[in-house]
C-alpha cells in the first residue's frame, strides 16, 4: 500500500499465508499473487519479473525480537498461528535474498525489528551484508520510526536497502519529519457507532488496573507500584495525546487513555496509517494485519527515497508514462 501511494507499479505480491492472501488481494488487487514459501517461489514467477526496479521484502522477525526467547529460537523451526509448514524464520532472509539474485532487481528493500542490530543477532545483520555484497549490491541500514514517517504510532524499524552494483553510485538519504501525530488527532473525527460498543468492551484485567496506570504505561507499573509481582507488561494504556505505543497483533492488550475501552477497528486503522475502507471480515483480524504490517505511510516514505535517488535518477530516468514496478 506504501509503494502504491509512493507511485509504483505492484506486479507481484506473495505470501505463505491464505487469509493473508485474500485480504492482500481484495484490498490491494496486485497484478500477480502467488501463495508459496519464498524458497519456492522463483520457479513460478511470471514472465516480466525479472530486471524489476524493486523487490520489497519483510522477512518474519520473531527471532529477533527484543520480546521474548530471541537466541534461544535461533535455528528451530516455528509456526506461524495459522499453522503453515514449518520453517527456519532466522532463514527466510536469506532465501529473500536469494531470489533477489536470480530476480535482479534494480534496487531492494528488506524491513525487520530493530532487534536484528541488537547483540548476537548482529552477527546476522554481518551475513546479510556480506551475502548482499556477494550477488553484486551496496547495502545500506536505517532506523526508523514510523512516527517521523506521518504515523500516529511509535514504531522503531530497521530497513536494509541496496542498489545493484550496475547503477548510480548514490548513497541513499532517507529524510523524516519533525512533525508528529498524535492518536488524538489521528481519531478525534471518530464517533463510536452503536455495532463498535461490543468490540471496545476491556476484559476483567483491564478493569482493575486501567485507573491506576498513567497513559503510555504498561499495566506492570501499577502492578508493582501495588507491592505485586510484575507481571501484565503487554497489557498498555495508550498515550493518544502523542504518538501512541507500538502496536502488536493482540487487540486485547491495549486500551485507550481517554477511556477504559478498547480501541475500535476504525481507530487501529488510523493508528496504523490504514486506509478508512480497508476491508476485512472481523475487527480481530483486522488488529492483526495492522499490528503485523509495516505501517503504510512509513513504507511509502522509504519508497519514495528509494523511487527519487536511485530509480528516477537523471541518468536512469524513466519515461514520464512509465511506472515503476515492484513485488512486494
Amino acid at each position: 500500500m506504501g509503494y502504491k501511494r509512493a507511485g509504483y507499479d505492484v506486479v507481484l505480491a506473495n505470501d505463505i499465508d491464505p487469509e493473508m492472501a485474500r485480504y492482500y488481494q481484495e484490498n490491494l488487487h496486485p497484478k500477480h499473487y502467488v501463495l508459496c514459501p519464498i524458497k519456492d517461489l522463483a520457479p513460478k514467477l511470471p514472465p516480466g519479473m525479472f530486471g524489476i526496479d524493486l523487490l520489497d521484502g519483510s522477512p518474519p522477525c520473531s527471532s529477533f525480537t527484543t520480546s521474548g526467547k530471541r537466541q534461544k529460537t535461533w535455528g528451530q523451526n516455528k509456526h506461524f498461528r495459522e499453522g503453515q509448514a514449518e520453517q527456519v524464520l532466522d532463514d527466510l532472509f536469506f532465501d529473500f535474498i536469494d531470489l533477489a539474485e536470480v530476480v535482479r532487481p534494480r534496487a531492494i528493500i528488506a524491513e525487520n525489528v530493530l532487534g536484528l542490530m541488537k547483540g548476537e543477532a548482529k552477527g546476522y545483520l554481518t551475513m546479510i551484508f556480506a551475502r548482499l555484497r556477494k550477488i553484486g549490491y551496496r547495502p545500506q541500514l536505517f532506523k526508523l520510526d514510523a512516527s517521523r514517517c506521518g504515523v500516529p504510532q511509535k514504531r522503531e524499524r530497521v530497513f536494509v536497502c541496496a542498489q545493484r552494483d550496475d547503477q548510480p553510485v548514490r548513497a541513499l538519504k532517507i529524510e523524516t519529519s519533525t512533525v508528529r501525530v498524535s492518536g488524538r488527532e489521528a481519531t478525534r473525527d471518530l464517533v463510536m457507532t452503536e455495532d463498535e460498543v461490543e468490540e471496545t468492551i476491556p476484559i476483567a484485567t483491564d478493569l482493575k488496573w486501567w485507573h491506576l496506570t498513567r497513559p503510555g504505561d504498561t499495566f506492570a507499573t501499577a502492578v508493582v507500584a501495588a507491592g505485586q509481582k510484575k507481571r501484565l507488561w503487554g497489557h498498555i494504556k495508550l498515550n493518544m495525546a502523542g504518538p501512541v505505543n507500538t502496536l502488536t497483533s493482540n487487540k486485547h492488550l491495549f486500551t485507550h487513555s481517554d477511556q477504559c475501552r478498547l480501541l475500535t477497528l476504525r481507530e487501529w486503522k488510523r493508528l496504523g496509517s490504514f486506509p478508512d475502507d480497508y476491508q476485512v471480515d472481523n475487527p480481530k483480524i483486522g488488529s492483526y494485519i495492522i499490528g503485523m504490517s509495516v505501517p503504510p505511510k512509513m513504507a511509502e516514505v522509504v519508497g519514495a527515497a528509494v523511487r527519487d535517488q536511485w530509480l528516477l535518477a537523471p541518468t536512469h530516468r524513466a519515461p514520464t508514462r512509465m511506472k515503476k514496478r515492484v513485488a512486494a
